[in-house]
């Protein structure tokens, strides 16, 4: 029996070649990562050459959670950014989802302008024939994403529903009507992506799902894509999974050490009280299979208010968690992501020339951790990252040169080098940060004497201190709301 694959080669064309010499049906070309998408027989890939790589063409599914806020803009500082005209403006944002649902909170800024620049159906490899503003999202985690990170609708006192209301959006849809994908069409939204940055001055992409890893983060054939568009010039926002707490769960595109990932806190339902904040207990968890420090942040993403269509699949399923208005209410990792995307707009309309390293540092600086009464980090840094975001000190931060500097993106992607983080296990299976003295920043701040816990060190071969998580990948599990 056939079955779908990706094979990778030196080049796109190589790969095709391979493939069409053994009779096989190529279904994509995924020029991102010199290779093609194609069903083959046993036989057929027994036949292909050794200089072709072979990878299972995997599910990927989008990460929600049922799960009420509107205050999160209040509560990540942006509606101060807000007040100060940062709104996203001129800023563009893709979203990789599930489709578009068409509303006019949506469909428009604050000044009523429409700000839907394309839809691109990676599924189809198609533009939807009635344009941008189609409906496409019969699902809803899109339109909720999409919601969170830019909705202009507003609440009674005046204060906007989206974290960036002004920015504007790539429609990308990669997953079905049940929220299920593969890593073929989300390889092909992130070539197209990369392809129409410049036309439609694609500043960030927004990657709320994720998938169980299987291989290194280098040989993933997801995580080279994600890489060229970071590469490429494009802050990549992915989610950390939602298959915390324990250690170690980070899922895949998430576990890139170069991009922004993101776990979720909830304000427990006090959201002028920050003092009783937690950390949401389905937010997966470093380090990574590397040992690298994930996630770097965490963001709003419990009972998180958003809007969908009332036809939509996740309400038909859940029908408690509809409001008036079109109002859904989840909780996820998916939805912390879009609020962070939502906060790098913000970021790149104060300063345009930022690159994606400087953001990632700002976010990652200007974030504040969890503590005790003592100052004790009241989560590790493997569950909370540098700490929870704030949008108004990224936004006016000044930080530069903090991250990823011991890495090489270039020789990563070339395949010339690969790099490992600085966390570690002891014989008691506790992780720790090597040469670390003390905890690092229960003052906010995450490096000791200028040591970066978010670098690492060129891996070395054969060098493996955990063991394998499963091969299977599966959709990270609903959980009751936080």
């Amino acid at each position: 029996m056939s079955a779908s694959f990706i094979v990778q080669a030196e080049s796109m064309e190589v790969a095709a070649t391979a493939v069409s010499r053994v009779g096989g049906h190529i279904t994509h070309e995924l020029g991102v990562i010199n290779a093609v998408g194609a069903t083959l027989s046993p036989a057929q890939q027994m036949q292909l050459p050794d200089t072709v790589r072979l990878y299972q063409n995997d599910a990927v599914e989008v990460s929600g959670i049922k799960g009420l806020d509107t205050f999160y803009p209040t509560l990540i500082g942006a509606a101060r950014l807000h007040d100060q005209n940062i709104t996203g403006m001129d800023v563009t944002v893709a979203v990789i989802d599930t489709g578009y649902w068409q509303q006019r909170n949506l469909n428009n800024n604050t000044d009523k302008d429409g700000r839907v620049l394309a839809q691109y159906d990676a599924i189809a490899d198609s533009f939807d024939q009635w344009g941008a503003y189609a409906e496409s999202d019969d699902h809803g985690h899109g339109a909720h994403i999409s919601s969170i990170i830019l909705s202009s609708g507003q609440a009674p006192d005046g204060a906007y529903n989206g974290v960036a209301p002004d920015a504007n959006l790539v429609v990308v849809k990669a997953f079905d009507e049940n929220g299920a994908g593969s890593y073929l069409d989300v390889i092909r939204a992130i070539d197209w992506i990369i392809t129409n940055k410049e036309k439609y001055d694609i500043r960030v992409v927004n990657l709320s799902f994720s998938s169980e890893p299987q291989s290194f983060y280098w040989d993933d054939p997801m995580n080279q894509a994600v890489m060229r568009a970071w590469e490429a010039g494009i802050v990549v926002v992915a989610a950390a999974g939602n298959r915390g707490p324990d250690a170690m769960t980070i899922g895949v595109p998430g576990n890139v050490p170069y991009i922004i990932t993101v776990g979720a806190m909830s304000d427990n339902y006090t959201p002028a009280d920050g003092s009783d904040d937690i950390l949401a207990s389905f937010s997966a968890a470093g380090p990574t299979v590397e040992g690298f420090v994930k996630p770097e942040i965490v963001a709003p993403g419990g009972h998180m208010l958003g809007m969908m269509g009332g036809d939509s699949k996740l309400v038909i399923e859940h029908p408690e968690f509809f409001e008036l208005g079109n109002f859904f209410t989840m909780s996820g990792t998916s939805q912390s992501t879009a609020v962070t995307s939502g906060i790098v707009a913000l970021m790149l309309q104060h300063d345009p020339t930022l690159t994606p390293d400087e953001v990632k540092c700002r976010l990652m600086s200007s974030a504040r951790p969890a503590v005790n009464d003592d100052g004790s980090l009241a989560y590790s840094i493997f569950q909370q990252g540098a700490g929870m975001v704030n949008a108004y000190n990224a936004v006016y931060s000044t930080a530069t040169d903090c991250v990823n500097q011991t890495l090489d993106l270039t020789a990563d992607l070339d395949g010339t080098a690969h790099f490992w983080g600085r966390a570690n296990r002891d014989e008691a299976g506790n992780y720790y940060i090597m040469d670390l003295d003390g905890y690092m920043w229960a003052d906010g701040y995450m490096w000791a004497d200028g040591y970066m816990w978010a670098d690492g060190y060129m891996w070395a071969d054969g060098y493996m201190w955990a063991d394998w998580a499963s091969t299977a990948t599966h959709i990270n599990a609903w959980v009751p709301q936080e």
